[in-house]
C-alpha cells in the first residue's frame, strides 16, 4: 500500500468552518471557538477516513505576496475577515502545535501555493496526495496520485466532495490543467479574480469547448460568441492575462517535503487534551486515550465509611464558614454526596450504617449550621432535603416580615450564569477552567451523558460518583469566593442574594409539590380532539380528491401547489413550502388550508398534551415540572418534563388542556397574573408622560394608544385600529421593524413604518429610551435591566447586518424582559414566603412567566388571593401601578 500525505489548506477550512458552524461556540473564558471548533470537527474526519502517514497545514501569512503585485490596477471586492474568525487564527495554530501537527508558511506565497508545490514533491516521491481544501483553484492540480477534497459544513454537519482528473472533467466540463483557463475566462470576484468582462461560466465553457484553449480562442477571437464576449476578448485581454497569473497555482515555493517532519505523530496527546478542555470542546474529549483522561488533577479526597468518621465530618461541616456541598441525585435516589471543606474533602456512598436517610438528616443539620453552603444545584439539595424532612427548619422564616435578605445559599452555576447569561451549559467542570483555571475531570468523562442510573450498574460506577462527587464539592467550594467578587464588580450581588437564592427554595418547595392531573380528564380531551381531527381528515382528503399524508409537508405542497393549483408556491430541493405563515396567506384561496391549520394545532394539542402529559402523571397522581433558572438569557424562568409552561392560551381548545389540573380535595386553586407587565415596565424606564398618564387613567391602553396615534376619538376607535395599536404596543418593546409589523398585520411596509413613526411621534420619550438602550449597550457590550441584570449583546459588534440588527433588537427589549423576569421572581419569593409565615396550608404550584398558581385550603382561599395579588402588586415600585388579575376555581381553567 502506498504512504498517503494529507495536506490541509488552513485559511481556507478554518474560514468554511468559521460560517459553517454557530456564531455563538465560544470558550468558557468567552473567545469565539466555532471555527476552530470545526476545522478540528473536519480533521478528525479526515483521519479516520485518510489514516494518512503524513499530515501538514498551511497558512497564508500577513503582508504582500507574488499575487498582490498583480492588484495594482484592479480593485476586487474581498472585504476584510471578520474580527470573530480573525482571533481564531492564533488559536487555531496554537492548537495544530499542541496536537504536534505542522504547520506550513512561506513569505509571499499563499497557502494554495504551498500546498501545491508540496503535492508536487510528495508526487514524485511516490506518495499519494490528499489535499483538502475550500477553494477550487486546487482543481486544476488534481491527478492520479493528488486528490482534492472540498468539504462543505451547514448546520454543524459536513459533506466531502472529492475530485480526481475524471471527477473534474465531469463537474467542470474541463480536465484540470484546462480548469485553471476557465476559472480565469469567468473570473471570481470574491477572490479578487476580474475575468472577461461579460462572461460567465456558460460562455467560458463554451469558449474552451470550441477553440481548446485560451490562446487559440484569442487567435479566432471574430469567431467567438456572443458578440460582448468577441469584444471582451479583443479589447480586456490584459485583465484575462492578469487573471490566468492570479488563479494559476505555484509549485515553487521554498518549502520542502519532509517524511521525518511530517510523519503523523500522538496527535491526541496530553497537551492537546488540555487544550481542547481548555476551549470547551468536551464532545471530541472522547477521541483521547484513557492515560489523558487522568482524574488525578482532582483534590484528594477521603471516601467516608465508618459511622464515625461520618458524624465529625458534618459536625465540622455544620460549623464552618463556607462548606461545599454536592448532592448526586436522581429520580429521588441518592447516589453520592460530597463534603469540601478549607482542609478537608470526603465523599459519602450510601450504604451499610451510612443510608440514604442518614446522610440527608445530617446534610439538614449542615444547611441550617453553616456559614454559608456552596452548591452546584442548591435546587436539587433542598428538593432531597424536603424529601428527607419537608420544608421546616431549612427555609428562613423572615418572620419580622421584612425584606427578604441573604439566605446563606450560594449556587455556583446560577452566580456563573448571571456574570456570563450567553452561554447554554454552566457545569463545575467549566466553572473550574473559568475561575480557578484548573481543568478537572466533567461528568461526561466520569458517568456519561446517560445519568446517574444509567451509570450505577457500569463497572467501578461507585468510584466514579465518588470523583465526581469530590470535583463539584471542590469547585464549589473554592469558586464561592472569586465568583462572589466577580457578581460584586458587575454589579449583581444583590440581585443574586435577594432574587435568585430565594427562589431556589421557592423553586424546591413547587417542584416538590407538583400539581394534581387527572389521566381521566386527559383521555376525555384526547379523545374530543381525535374526533374533531377525523372531521378535518375527511375534509382535507375531499378537498384534495385523494387520501395522502396530512403530515408530509412534501405530500401536502405537491397537492395544494399542483393538484389544486393554489398561487404563490415556493418551491426548494425538498418541495415546496408549506409553513403556517405561508398557509396563513393562502387562506381566502380555498377553504381547505383553515381546515389543515385548525388540523395542525389539533394534533399538535393531542400528541403534545391529551398523549405527553399523561406519561408525566406519577403515583401519587401529580405532575412534577423541573423549572430551569440559567436557560433563558433574559433570566425568564423555563419549565421541562414536561414543559407547563408552554400551555396554550390563544386557542380555546388549547385552554381546555387547562381542565385536566386540578387541586387536592378540600381545596381552591388561586390563579394570579400581571396585566400588561412589559408595557408598563416601559411606560415606567422610558419616562414617557403620555404612556403613564394612559396608564394613570385606567383605561383601555391599546384603545388609547390607537386614539392618540390615529387621532380618532377615544369612543370611535373600531376593533381594527385597536388590533393594530395593540401589534404595535407589544412589538416596540420587541423592537419589531416594519417588516415584522406589516407581515402580523397583512399591511404593506409603508403602512406599517408609518404606524411605528406615528407611535414615536405620539410617545416622543420611548424612541429615545430605546435608542439610548442602544447607544449604550453598543458602549458597555451589554443591555441591563432594572434590577441591573446584565445581558452581553456581541452581536452589536458583528461584521454581519443582520448579526447587528439582531443586537439592537436585543439591546432594546432585554432590559424590559429582564426587568419583567426579575419582578415575577421577586414576587413568588414575596408570596412563598408570606403564605409560609400567615397561610402555610396553601402552596405556590406553578409560575407560567407572568402568572402564578396557588392551590389553598376551600376556606383560606380568600385570604390566600389577597396575598397573592397584594405581593405581585407590590414586587416593584414602578411610576405606573402593577397589576395583577386573579380569580379562584376547582380547576385551572375556572381559575384562569
Amino acid at each position: 500500500m502506498s504512504e498517503k500525505l494529507v495536506l490541509i489548506d488552513g485559511h481556507s477550512i478554518l474560514f468554511r468552518a468559521f460560517y459553517g458552524m454557530p456564531p455563538t461556540m465560544t470558550s468558557p473564558d468567552g473567545t469565539h471557538t466555532n471555527a476552530v471548533y470545526g476545522f478540528v470537527a473536519i480533521l478528525n474526519k479526515i483521519l479516520d477516513e485518510e489514516k494518512p502517514d503524513y499530515l501538514a497545514v498551511a497558512f497564508d501569512l500577513s503582508g504582500p505576496t507574488f499575487r498582490h503585485e498583480l492588484y495594482s490596477d484592479y480593485k476586487g471586492t474581498r472585504g476584510p475577515a471578520p474580527d470573530e474568525f480573525r482571533e481564531q487564527v492564533p488559536l487555531m495554530k496554537q492548537l495544530l502545535s499542541d496536537m504536534q501537527i505542522p504547520v506550513v508558511t512561506a513569505e509571499r506565497f499563499e497557502a494554495d501555493d504551498i500546498l501545491g508545490t508540496l503535492a508536487s514533491q510528495a508526487e514524485a516521491e511516490g506518495i499519494e496526495t490528499v489535499l483538502i481544501s475550500g477553494d477550487r483553484d486546487l482543481l486544476q492540480i488534481a491527478s492520479e496520485h493528488t486528490e482534492i477534497v472540498i468539504p462543505k459544513t451547514k448546520g454543524g454537519t459536513t459533506t466531502y466532495e472529492r475530485y480526481r482528473p475524471a471527477d473534474v472533467e465531469a463537474a467542470f466540463g474541463v480536465d484540470p490543467k484546462s480548469f485553471i483557463e476557465l476559472k480565469a475566462l469567468m473570473g471570481d470576484s470574491s477572490d479578487n479574480v476580474p475575468g472577461l468582462p461579460g462572461v460567465g461560466p456558460k460562455t467560458a465553457l463554451k469558449i474552451l469547448q470550441t477553440f481548446g484553449s485560451i490562446g487559440n480562442a484569442r487567435a479566432h477571437a471574430e469567431e467567438i460568441k456572443p458578440k460582448k464576449a468577441m469584444e471582451a476578448m479583443r479589447d480586456h485581454y490584459d485583465l484575462l492575462e492578469m487573471s490566468l497569473r492570479l488563479v494559476t497555482i505555484r509549485r515553487d515555493a521554498p518549502v520542502s517535503f519532509s517524511r521525518e517532519a511530517f510523519a503523523v505523530g500522538t496527535i491526541y496527546n496530553k497537551a492537546a487534551y488540555e487544550s481542547f478542555k481548555r476551549l470547551g470542546f468536551r464532545s471530541l474529549l472522547a477521541r483521547f486515550e484513557a492515560e489523558e483522561q487522568e482524574t488525578g488533577n482532582t483534590d484528594e479526597f477521603r471516601l467516608i465509611t465508618e459511622l464515625t468518621e461520618a458524624e465529625s465530618l458534618f459536625a465540622a461541616a455544620a460549623a464552618a464558614d463556607v462548606t461545599g456541598i454536592s448532592y448526586l441525585s436522581e429520580a429521588g435516589r441518592l447516589y453520592a454526596a460530597g463534603i469540601a471543606l478549607e482542609d478537608d474533602l470526603a465523599v459519602i456512598l450510601p450504604g451499610g450504617f451510612l443510608t440514604e436517610d442518614y446522610i440527608n438528616d445530617s446534610l439538614r443539620t449542615v444547611v441550617r449550621g453553616a456559614g454559608h453552603v456552596a452548591s452546584m444545584n442548591i435546587k436539587l439539595l433542598l428538593k432531597g432535603l424536603f424529601r428527607a424532612g419537608g420544608e421546616a427548619d431549612i427555609v428562613p422564616s423572615f418572620e419580622d416580615g421584612a425584606a427578604i435578605r441573604e439566605t446563606r445559599l450560594f449556587d455556583n452555576v446560577i452566580a456563573a450564569y448571571l456574570i456570563d447569561p450567553l452561554k447554554s451549559d454552566w457545569r463545575y467542570d467549566y466553572i473550574s477552567e473559568a475561575y480557578l483555571h484548573k481543568n478537572v475531570p466533567s461528568p461526561d468523562e466520569l458517568i456519561g451523558k446517560k445519568g446517574l442510573a444509567a451509570a450505577a450498574g457500569a463497572p467501578d460506577a461507585g468510584k466514579h460518583f465518588a470523583l465526581l462527587a469530590a470535583a463539584s464539592a471542590s469547585t464549589a467550594l473554592r469558586t464561592m469566593k472569586p465568583l462572589r467578587e466577580r457578581l460584586s464588580e458587575e454589579q449583581m450581588l444583590e440581585l443574586f442574594e435577594t432574587v435568585e437564592m430565594p427562589l431556589a427554595y421557592v423553586l424546591a418547595s413547587m417542584e416538590s409539590d407538583g400539581i394534581l392531573a387527572s389521566r381521566a380528564e386527559l383521555d376525555r380531551y384526547g379523545a374530543s380532539l381525535s374526533a374533531r381531527i377525523d372531521e378535518l381528515t375527511a375534509l382535507i382528503y375531499e378537498a384534495a380528491g385523494e387520501e395522502f399524508n396530512i403530515n408530509s409537508p412534501k405530500q401536502l405542497g405537491t397537492v395544494l401547489f399542483e393538484k389544486l393549483k393554489l398561487t404563490g408556491g415556493k418551491k426548494t430541493k425538498t418541495g415546496y413550502s408549506t409553513a403556517a405563515d405561508v398557509l396563513e396567506k393562502l387562506a381566502p384561496e380555498h377553504p381547505v388550508i383553515a381546515h389543515i391549520l385548525e388540523y395542525r394545532t389539533l394534533t399538535k394539542l393531542k400528541s403534545t398534551y391529551a398523549d405527553g402529559l399523561a406519561a408525566f402523571i406519577e403515583e401519587d397522581g401529580r405532575i412534577r415540572t423541573t423549572f430551569h433558572q440559567t436557560i433563558t438569557a433574559t433570566g425568564r424562568l423555563s419549565s421541562s418534563d414536561p414543559n407547563l409552561q408552554n400551555i396554550p392560551m390563544r386557542e380555546e381548545l388549547g385552554r381546555l388542556i387547562r381542565r385536566c389540573f386540578y387541586p387536592a380535595e378540600g381545596n381552591l386553586f388561586v390563579d394570579a397574573d400581571y396585566s400588561q407587565i412589559e408595557l408598563r415596565i416601559l411606560a415606567h424606564m422610558s419616562g414617557d408622560e403620555k404612556l403613564i398618564e394612559a396608564y394613570r387613567e385606567a383605561k383601555d391602553i391599546h384603545r388609547i394608544t390607537a386614539s392618540q396615534v390615529f387621532h380618532i376619538p377615544f369612543d370611535e376607535v373600531t376593533d381594527t385600529e385597536r388590533r393594530n395599536a395593540k401589534a404595535v404596543n407589544f412589538g416596540i418593546v420587541y423592537g419589531i421593524s416594519s417588516f415584522g409589523l406589516s407581515q402580523g398585520l397583512s399591511i404593506s411596509r409603508k403602512e406599517a413604518q408609518d404606524y411605528i413613526e406615528q407611535y414615536f411621534r405620539t410617545y416622543p420619550k420611548i424612541k429615545e429610551f430605546l435608542d439610548g438602550l442602544v447607544s449604550s449597550a453598543k458602549e458597555k457590550g451589554y443591555a441591563v435591566s432594572a434590577f441591573g441584570r446584565r445581558r452581553p449583546v456581541p452581536e452589536l459588534k458583528a461584521s454581519n447586518f443582520m448579526q447587528r440588527s439582531f443586537g439592537e433588537r436585543v439591546a432594546m427589549n432585554s432590559p424590559i424582559q429582564g426587568t419583567a423576569a426579575d419582578i415575577i421572581k421577586i414576587a413568588m419569593n414575596r408570596v412563598y414566603f408570606r403564605l409560609r409565615r400567615e397561610l402555610p396550608e396553601a402552596r405556590l404550584i406553578l409560575q407560567i412567566h407572568d402568572e402564578l398558581l396557588v392551590e389553598a385550603p376551600e376556606g383560606s382561599a380568600d385570604r390566600a388571593q389577597e396575598i397573592l395579588v397584594s405581593e405581585m402588586s407590590a414586587a416593584a415600585s414602578l411610576r405606573v401601578a402593577l397589576e395583577a388579575d386573579s380569580h379562584t376555581g376547582t380547576d385551572w381553567y375556572e381559575a384562569k
